[in-house]
C-alpha cells in the first residue's frame, strides 16, 4: 500500500504561512476588501425608500452594529463610531468566512499577523480617543488610576492597571481571534483528513468510520459558520468597549 501523503490535502496552509510575499492568504484578504466595498456600493448606489433585499441587508448590518454595539455600549457618542466598527465587523466577518468555503478553506485570521494588525488598529484609536479627551498625563491617570482606592494599594494597582488597559489589551483581541479561528481550522482539518486516511486504509471495516468522520466534519462546518460569526461581533464588541473606557469621564 502506497505511503499516503497528507502534505498534498494542505498545500495552503504551507504556501499561506511559509511561502512568498504575495500568499494565498493575501489574496483572501484582498478579496475580503473588494467584496465588503463592492457590497455596499452596490446596495446603496440607488437607495430607495422601499429597500431592495440587498439594500435591506446592508441597513441591518450597519443598523446592527450602530444600535446594539455603538450606542448600546458607548452611548448617544457612539454613533460616530458606528462607520468604523461596522468595517470592522464586515471585515472579520468575512475573512472568517473563508474558514468555510471550499477551495479556501482558511482564515487569514488564523494567521496571527492579521489579527495583529486589527487589534491594533483599534488600539490606536482607543489610544488617540483617550489622548484627545484626557490628554496625555490625565489620560495616563484615567486608565491606571481606580478613584476611592487606598493610597497604599496604588503601588500594586497602578503597574497592574497599566499592562491592563494600556498593553495587554490589544494582545488579548488579537490572541481571541486568532486562537479560535486556529482552532476552528484545525478541528476541520483533522476530521477532513482524518476521513481520507481512514477511506484509504484498506480494510473495508473502516469505510464506514470514514463517512462518519466526514460526516462530523459537515457538522463541524456548521458549527464553525456560528463561531465565526461570534467572533465577529466579539471583536467588534470589545472594541467599542475599548472606545467607551477611554472618553468616559470616570471609570
Amino acid at each position: 500500500m502506497d505511503v499516503f501523503d497528507y502534505k498534498s490535502l494542505i498545500p495552503s496552509l504551507e504556501g499561506s504561512m511559509w511561502g512568498g510575499a504575495f500568499t494565498k492568504l493575501s489574496l483572501l484578504v484582498w478579496m475580503a476588501v473588494a467584496i465588503v466595498i463592492i457590497f455596499f456600493l452596490v446596495t446603496y448606489r440607488n437607495p430607495t425608500l422601499v429597500p431592495t433585499k440587498k439594500q435591506w441587508l446592508a441597513e441591518s448590518v450597519y443598523g446592527v452594529v450602530r444600535n446594539n454595539i455603538a450606542t448600546d455600549i458607548i452611548g448617544p457618542q457612539g454613533v460616530r463610531f458606528a462607520p468604523y466598527l461596522a468595517t470592522i465587523f464586515c471585515f472579520v466577518f468575512v475573512t472568517n468566512l473563508w474558514s468555510i468555503v471550499p477551495f479556501a478553506q482558511i482564515s487569514p485570521n488564523s494567521h496571527l499577523a492579521f489579527p495583529v494588525v486589527l487589534a491594533v488598529l483599534t488600539w490606536f484609536v482607543y489610544i488617540g480617543l483617550g489622548i484627545k479627551k484626557h490628554g496625555v498625563l490625565g489620560y495616563l491617570k484615567h486608565s491606571t488610576v481606580q478613584p476611592g482606592v487606598p493610597w497604599w494599594v496604588h503601588p500594586i494597582l497602578v503597574p497592574i492597571e497599566f499592562l491592563s488597559n494600556l498593553i495587554l489589551r490589544p494582545i488579548t483581541l488579537a490572541v481571541r481571534l486568532f486562537a479560535n479561528m486556529f482552532a476552528g481550522h484545525m478541528i476541520l482539518l483533522v476530521f477532513t483528513l482524518g476521513g481520507v486516511a481512514l477511506w484509504n486504509a484498506g480494510p473495508l471495516l473502516l469505510k464506514p468510520a470514514a463517512l462518519g468522520s466526514w460526516a462530523f466534519a459537515i457538522v463541524m462546518t456548521l458549527f464553525e459558520l456560528f463561531i465565526l460569526s461570534l467572533q465577529a461581533y466579539v471583536f467588534t464588541l470589545l472594541s467599542a468597549t475599548y472606545f467607551q473606557s477611554s472618553i468616559a469621564d470616570e471609570h
